[in-house]
Parts: C-alpha cells; sequence; structure tokens
C-alpha cells in the first residue's frame, strides 16, 4: 500500500504548457504516472505531450476523472489555481510553486477549512510512491519500493535520504515533500496520520528543519498516537536566531524554533534522532532490525 497517490492515481497537471510544467510533466509520465490532463486558461482544446489541455480544472475533471493535480502555476497566480481546484473538488492538489505571498495562502487555509480537498505543500516537490507513481519533481529512479515511509520540510534532504536507503536496499513506500513555508497545507501530523494507519508502511523517517513548531507538535503525536518508530533529522543546529535560511519557514524567531528544541521535544517523545543527514540510512537500518 502507499499514502496519497498510487497506481490508480489520474494526474491533472496545472500549468501543463510552461517550461516546469512540461519538463516535470514528461517525466512523470515517463516513469509511469497516469497523467490525464492539463489545465492552462486560453489553451482548452489543444494536446501537450500527448496530454489533452483544458481551460478550467472542472471541464477537466468531468471530461478525465482526475482526482489528483500538481501545480506548476507562477507565484502571484497560484493560489487562485488552488482555490480553483478546491472549488472544483479535487481530492489531493500538489503545489509545487515556490515564492507564493503568505497573505495568499491565509486567504487558502481559510477557504479549505471543512473541504475535502487535501493540499500538499506549496514549495514543496510532490509525492512519490515509488513503483507506482510519481507526482511531483523528485528523481524516480533513486527511490525502492519498499515499506519506509519519508515526510520531509525539505526537498533537497530528501533527495538524499532517499538515496541512503536505496542504497542500503530499504525502499520507501511514500516519500511525502510537505514544503518549507510558514503556512504548507499539510503539517508533519497530518501525514503521520496517514502512515501510522497505512498496514504496509512499517517505520517512518521525519526531516524537519529550524523555525515554527511542527516538530514539536509531531512530537507530541509521536508520544501519545504513533505505534510505527520514527527516524527524526533536524537540520539547522548552527543556524543564526532572525536569518533566513532557504526556505521561507526556516527562521528562528524564538526559542522553541531551535533545532536542538525540536530534537529534544522529538527524542523525549520516543523518535530515534540521527546525528548528521548523512547517517539517517543507517540509522534506519538499526532501527528496522530491531522492530
Amino acid at each position: 500500500m502507499s499514502i496519497l497517490v498510487d497506481e490508480d492515481t489520474k494526474l491533472l497537471v496545472q500549468g501543463i504548457t510552461g517550461s516546469e510544467g512540461t519538463f516535470h510533466t514528461r517525466r512523470c509520465i515517463e516513469y509511469g504516472t497516469k497523467v490525464v490532463a492539463g489545465v492552462t486558461p486560453g489553451k482548452g482544446g489543444s494536446r501537450h505531450l500527448g496530454v489533452s489541455v483544458f481551460n478550467t480544472v472542472e471541464k477537466a475533471m468531468t471530461d478525465t476523472g482526475a482526482n489528483a493535480s500538481i501545480m506548476f502555476v507562477p507565484p502571484a497566480y497560484a493560489a487562485d489555481g488552488i482555490l480553483e481546484a478546491i472549488d472544483a473538488g479535487m481530492a489531493l492538489i500538489l503545489c509545487i510553486t515556490e515564492g507564493i505571498p503568505v497573505l495568499d495562502m491565509v486567504k487558502v487555509h481559510r477557504y479549505l477549512k471543512g473541504k475535502p480537498t487535501r493540499l500538499i505543500g506549496p514549495n514543496c516537490p510532490g509525492v512519490m510512491s515509488p513503483g507506482k507513481c510519481k507526482a511531483g519533481i523528485m528523481v524516480g529512479e533513486i527511490h525502492l519500493p519498499g515499506n519506509v515511509g519519508v515526510v520531509s520540510r525539505s526537498g533537497t534532504l530528501t533527495y538524499d535520504v532517499v538515496s541512503q536507503l536505496t542504497s542500503l536496499r530499504i525502499g520507501q513506500s511514500t516519500c511525502v515533500g510537505i514544503g518549507g513555508d510558514a503556512l504548507p497545507g499539510s503539517t508533519f501530523v497530518d501525514v503521520l496520520k496517514l502512515f501510522e494507519a497505512d498496514e504496509h508502511t512499517k517505520a517512518v523517517v521525519l526531516i524537519g528543519e529550524i523555525g515554527g513548531t511542527m516538530e514539536q507538535e509531531a512530537a507530541e503525536f509521536i508520544r501519545h498516537k504513533m505505534t510505527k518508530p520514527v527516524v527524526a533529522f533536524v537540520a539547522g543546529s548552527t543556524a543564526p536566531p532572525g536569518k533566513r535560511m532557504g526556505h521561507a519557514g526556516a527562521i528562528i524567531t524564538g526559542s522553541a524554533a531551535k533545532a536542538s528544541e525540536k530534537i529534544k521535544a522529538l527524542s523525549q517523545a520516543g523518535a530515534t534522532i540521527a546525528p548528521t543527514p548523512a547517517e539517517v540510512g543507517l540509522t534506519v537500518k538499526k532501527v528496522l532490525k530491531s522492530v
């Protein structure tokens, strides 16, 4: 099994005809993902990469049965694209776009309340269920089907960790990049709940970073609700307070936002802490031997 996406996922690409949309849609198709539609306003009725293009998400869903959307829409228009997909009843939205204004995401969060749509991102690499579906910008070749779930705020560290796991012949059930913005559509806790409920996932890797309190919230869930082993790594131990480190949400704005506080909370909750990013794979291997 897997979470969020699988071989039955019918993917719609918002912004399919742009350069980024074209590049990554082609690679999703090459991996075997069922890309059934694209949306670019004004280009409805055309075809791109062998995929039918529509003017609206609603029309694309009606005609193709698409049940997941991946977005390559410029930051100024991305929030409107998310709202359009929510209105159309899209079950899953994966927003890759980086640089969406925070106030735009505040509106999106408010609009999502009470809706059946799940949003992953923005500013994320998407979701990958190895051997089943690649719905994102990650390199498919480094993944291996298996039973370890991965959830991360960092795209780059996700690729590094997955490569380590695969080199050790430790396969992944699903890899989820929740994104590095201050207001992600889904949190660590949201994804941990899905992994906990997935009978095929036997362990989880959590990759956090400075900024916010999502890791502490994840720690509370791990302490009280998680029955599966969790290996955690938190980036940014040497980051100076008040300076943004790459991601929009990666900034120390209080003691709770420090890597040391996050590591402490996760460790006390029962997670096994990998001391360095290069040791995550070996740490997972040791934990799996003890399960």
